[in-house]
């Protein structure tokens, strides 16, 4: 029988029933009364791995309900789903592939039979080919069409092509190598694409072109549009293949584009996007880097892979931040989930994360086809602190809404001024505090009479500046951001994410919701450009569209 046939309707498990029994019974659960009557609090609901600390002492849970979770994992058959995953069996279902990202992390030496063969020479080969072009490029024995050698890389590509690059080569900002400067271009909005080739010089410029199929609409548009800025600068056709590089397993289409075969590097069916940063299509970040950096990245990786594995679901880290997760989704109908990074460098991590979670458990029918019985995926949102703090911090403190929150800080910063780093730590764990103690209203009646105010005035005010509290954080610190901690920290979140796909019976490797919009997309586009527009399904879009082919004719 295939793994992904008959998932478990986790809603009908015994400790689903029992989770439910105790969701009631902690409906008066405190966070204060928790910390001060149990001095050993922290060091109970806390763990590390792989570079990586993570308090969960501040969310809503005792020992029981750590129990109850661990045992909902053990019934929906978790272990079982892991195992398959690393094994290469087809977890994603809809399409009927395995989901092997993984495997482009482990070492070489390292076997994985799929379907016969084993894929980890063709992994290995692919990293080696990676090297090689790494080393002519910062060696500056790669040369545009003119002689000179690249200075400029621009990616081109979108979603998991462009997300999770980015993020890395940006939290690795400490670790770049000098000479070559990584650029991202994702939107199909023409300003974006000005704005950077306003910066370039074609005869130093060297574009990779990532996309799976090579179809990708907003991939091959600004591809398109790299290339005829690239002739307009005076490059050559001749001399293209100097320029332009793919990511892609569509061959024959990168090669009629210009791309010499020995310059093209292969994306695999058993790799999502969202999952693809540890592939060829980390270019961007090995270039930005060096490749002994991205080595370490996929170190880190590996080593959560292996803690994942191994490590009891007590003490597994994904698989707990996985279980918090379904335990406020689905017991306290917390529907969003906060990511607040509070450093500089990893300020971009929350996008990488809304696709990775997002995409990946925004479904609502589990793996054979059935509805889900219950909430999947939450909205993923967030921002770099401290400035979050002046903005929508105060929903989280003082909203009507249940928001877990996961704060992230490293240790040690990299360009420390005067006591800033000291202010940062302080800012990020007192917010987590703020968060968990909150103020009573007698707290907040006590504060106004120490300043002077007359009782009315107290009493006016003393409702505003209540704080509800007991609301739940988790706390990830890292010693400092360095490449084997970031990829650990990367894969953390993708075990958090398949933990919950998992549980809920849900496929976390395909996205066919992504697909209506692209589809829809092409009739909108035929209906602004045609001389005779066929009508649009409806009426709001048909007028829209006559709004705009209104304003083009004026």
């Amino acid at each position: 029988m295939a793994y992904y046939q008959h998932p478990v309707d986790v809603t009908s498990l015994p400790a689903w029933q029992a989770l439910s029994q105790h969701r009631e019974a902690m409906q008066t659960f405190s966070l204060r009364n928790a910390f001060q009557q149990n001095s050993q609090r922290f060091q109970q609901f806390s763990l590390s791995c792989c570079g990586l600390f993570l308090d969960y002492s501040k969310n809503l849970v005792d020992q029981e309900t750590r129990d109850l979770l661990v045992r909902l994992a053990r019934e929906s058959r978790l272990e079982q789903s892991i195992q398959a995953l690393f094994a290469g069996e087809p977890v994603n279902g809809s399409e009927q592939r395995p989901a092997l990202h993984t495997a482009l992390r482990r070492p070489m030496g390292d076997a994985l039979v799929v379907d016969g063969e084993n894929i980890m020479p063709e992994v290995h080969r692919v990293l080696n080919k990676m090297t090689e072009l790494v080393g002519r490029i910062h060696n500056g024995l790669w040369r545009g069409y003119n002689e000179q050698p690249i200075t400029d890389v621009v990616n081109i590509g979108i979603g998991g092509s462009f997300l999770g690059p980015q993020l890395v080569s940006e939290a690795l900002l400490p670790f770049a190598q000098k000479g070559v400067r990584c650029h991202y271009l994702a939107n199909i909005d023409g300003s974006e694409f000005h704005a950077l080739s306003a910066r370039l010089r074609a005869e130093t410029t060297l574009f990779i072109v990532s996309s799976k199929s090579f179809t990708t609409l907003e991939t091959l548009k600004n591809a398109m549009a790299a290339r005829s800025w690239y002739l307009a600068q005076g490059g050559s056709e001749a001399e293209l293949h100097r320029h332009f590089i793919a990511v892609t397993s569509n061959l024959e289409a990168a090669e009629a584009f210009g791309m010499h075969a020995e310059n093209i590097f292969p994306m695999w069916d058993w790799v999502g996007g969202r999952y693809s940063l540890w592939s060829a299509i980390g270019l961007p970040i090995a270039l930005a880097v060096g490749m002994s950096n991205f080595k370490e990245l996929l170190a880190g990786a590996h080593a959560m892979d292996e803690h994942f594995q191994s490590a009891p679901f007590e003490q597994n880290m994904p698989v707990i931040l996985g279980l918090l997760g379904i335990w406020y989704g689905n017991f306290w109908d917390a529907q969003s989930h906060a990511i607040l990074p509070y450093d500089h460098y990893l300020r971009n991590i929350t996008k990488h994360l809304q696709q990775l979670d997002m995409e990946s458990n925004g479904k609502s029918v589990r793996q054979d086809g059935s509805p889900v019985s219950c909430d999947s995926g939450p909205v993923i949102w967030g921002g770099v602190g401290c400035n979050g703090q002046h903005a929508y911090h105060q929903l989280l403190h003082q909203g009507t809404q249940l928001i877990p929150a996961d704060f992230i800080v490293p240790v040690v910063s990299y360009n420390p001024v005067a006591d800033h780093h000291q202010w940062l730590y302080a800012n990020c764990l007192s917010q987590s505090q703020a968060l968990m103690l909150g103020k009573s209203r007698e707290e907040a009646e006590a504060e106004l009479r120490a300043k002077g105010m007359s009782e009315d005035e107290v009493q006016r005010l003393a409702p505003h500046k209540v704080i509800p509290g007991n609301r739940p954080s988790n706390t990830l610190v890292l010693d400092r951001i360095s490449p084997r901690r970031l990829g650990a920290l990367v894969a953390l979140y993708e075990h958090k994410v398949f933990v919950q796909s998992a549980i809920w019976g849900i496929n976390a490797f395909d996205q066919w919701g992504v697909e209506l919009g692209k589809e829809l997309g092409r009739n909108v586009y035929q209906g602004l450009t045609s001389f005779e527009p066929a009508p649009a399904a409806d009426g709001s879009t048909q007028g829209l569209i006559d709004f705009f082919r209104g304003r083009h004719r004026g």
